[in-house]
């Protein structure tokens, strides 16, 4: 029998390839995230939490200065490496190789929250919130969230005039495809928390901040994103040649991009209910 891999399955490994500019390309996340995650899922210093996809440590890092030990599960070894060099300050954090869906969780240990941060959407979801839904202590919470490009009003018109370029080398975005969104705006996950059947009290809370990139770390950035590793070289070339030259002739040199994520925090079900 032949395995058919999906993009998500194919996609979700390309990350390894730049494990080493990640934690220095990609954002911080907002620290008001991290003080609504706490509140909303009644964390107290000492919980047990469960990170899916921790990469470098990004989301890792905040929890873990909070008082909080974290055991975290990463699919890339080279990523695994250097979130255990970046988290090496951090005694109460654990970094185990391997895939959520068929890691084992340590008898006998429940945890109060499962998060995942830019990572969620990778993870099966033919299991996914079962496995977390496993791994929780009774009342536990599950928190996921993605750092997206948003759009206000007055955003910097630089991504509307690069489209151009994304068209010309077939890596545009779909036309039944909506790009755009704004701040406050970003679509959540609410109706497919709730259908899973194995959590309940959804919230959500949206969250945008704004970073100014000269080029090379503009460029940087777009290397530890899957739809650019994946590029051919020529695509590459071509975009970042562009990209460069007209940053170049800007005031500045600098282009801002507009982040936005939005939090959810659902509260684990005592027992399933039927979907």
């Amino acid at each position: 029998m032949v395995r058919v891999t999906s993009d998500r399955e194919r996609l979700r490994t390309t990350f390894e390839s730049a494990a080493t500019s990640y934690q220095q390309a990609r954002p911080e996340y907002p620290a008001g995230l991290f003080d609504e995650l706490i509140r909303l899922a009644s964390l107290r210093p000492g919980d047990r939490l469960l990170e899916i996809g921790c990469a470098t440590g990004k989301a890792t890092a905040p929890l873990a200065r909070r008082g909080f030990p974290v055991t975290c599960v990463e699919l890339g070894p080279q990523l695994a490496a250097v979130a255990r060099r970046e988290l090496a300050r951090y005694p109460g954090v654990t970094i185990c190789g391997g895939a959520f869906e068929t890691w084992p969780p340590p008898a006998g240990v429940a945890y109060q929250l499962v998060f995942a941060a830019t990572a969620w959407h990778w993870v099966d979801p033919a299991v996914r919130y079962q496995k977390a839904w496993t791994v929780l202590a009774p009342g536990g919470h599950l928190a996921f969230w993605a750092a997206e490009h948003v759009f206000p009003p007055d955003g910097d018109p630089f991504f509307d005039e690069i489209q151009q370029v994304y068209n010309e080398i077939s890596a545009g975005h779909p036309p039944d495809r909506p790009w755009r969104p704004r701040p406050g705006e970003l679509p959540d996950s609410r109706a497919e928390i709730e259908a899973s059947g194995l959590f309940g009290d959804v919230i959500t809370r949206q969250f945008d901040w704004e970073i100014s990139y000269p080029a090379e770390e503009y460029i940087r950035l777009l290397d530890t994103f899957s739809s650019h590793i994946a590029m051919a070289p020529w695509q590459r070339d071509r975009l970042y040649g562009e990209i460069r030259r007209r940053l170049a002739a800007r005031p500045g040199g600098r282009v801002r991009r507009h982040w936005g994520a939005v939090l959810h925090v659902a509260r684990r079900r005592d027992a399933a209910v039927p979907g």
